[in-house]
């Protein structure tokens, strides 16, 4: 009889101490991708638990900065240890969190205008397989959310407005809000270079699928109702170089009658905001992973 008790003392024991682990993060993986004709590296966040059971798991992908790559979230953004924590104080779900690199051949998350390096193709046809086949992800929409900041940001927005079929919450920070007028975009790509041998009509297109005024203005019907039914997060520091643009964009969606939490704190373009931000993030994005 004491002895059963012990088994089942240290079962119980065996038990706790697997639940009070952290999560694991794997800082460098990779995928080959046909589309970017290269492998590319992304860091993943496993919830606590993973590797002791069977289960499925909702997946947030949490895009990087300008400047930064894939391991920014993880060296600068402390992802392991604030969704430990937003986990273990329960405002958070257990979730997968993937975080893929944009700053390698060509910096950023769209489709080049040149037609020669298309990564918003590969985010799409390649990477989200990638994950949902490699590891075990919830593949419906409900249980696939987005989010990042600054450049990644910029990703968040036009990945969700792209593709509104794919994500139940998005939660840009401090983000690139994208184009709002046609001639600055001509000036700043122009003197780069960036446009020439583009016809004009191309140029346009390309502006306006980068521009949230464009992207909305253009939707079908379908696409602007789920647009209407993601659960926006919009967040900016009130001394944030961005905070124009996020503020035209919220100004927009009120008047698209776009449903989302728009929130101006006290913060720059910083760290310490996107830190403070991250666990607030997570608990939004867990209320539609479990449909509160």
């Amino acid at each position: 009889m004491k002895r059963l008790l012990t088994i089942v003392v240290l079962m119980c024991l065996a038990g706790a101490m697997a639940n009070a682990q952290g999560g694991l993060v794997y800082e460098t993986k990779t995928v080959k991708s046909e589309i970017l004709k290269m492998d590319r590296k992304y860091a993943i966040y496993l919830p606590p638990g993973y590797n002791e059971s069977d289960q499925s798991y909702p997946v947030l992908y949490l895009l990087h900065g300008s400047g930064d790559d894939h391991t920014g979230w993880v060296q600068f953004g402390q992802v392991q240890h604030i969704a430990d924590k937003a986990i273990a104080d329960g405002i958070a779900s257990r979730m997968i969190i993937v975080m893929p690199d944009a700053n390698t051949g060509v910096r950023g998350y769209f489709n080049a205008i040149q037609g020669n390096f298309d990564y918003e193709d590969f985010f799409f046809k390649e990477l989200i397989p990638h994950i949902e086949k490699t590891y075990r992800v919830r593949t419906d929409r409900r249980y696939r959310a987005i989010s990042g900041l600054s450049m990644g940001g910029g990703g968040t927005i036009f990945y969700a407005l792209h593709r509104p079929d794919m994500f139940a919450a998005a939660a840009p920070l401090s983000a690139s809000t994208g184009n709002w007028d046609i001639a600055q975009f001509k000036e700043r790509a122009g003197s780069n270079n960036g446009l020439t041998g583009i016809s004009e009509q191309k140029i346009e297109a390309y502006f306006n699928r980068h521009s949230v005024a464009g992207v909305l203005k253009n939707a079908s019907e379908e696409d602007t109702k789920l647009i209407k039914s993601i659960r926006w997060y919009v967040s900016c520091g009130d001394d944030d170089f961005l905070y124009e643009g996020n503020s035209l964009m919220h100004i927009l969606f009120r008047q698209k009658e776009i449903p989302h939490e728009y929130r101006v704190k006290d913060g720059g373009h910083t760290w310490t905001y996107w830190r403070m931000e991250l666990p607030i993030v997570m608990e939004f994005i867990s209320k539609s992973f479990n449909q509160f």
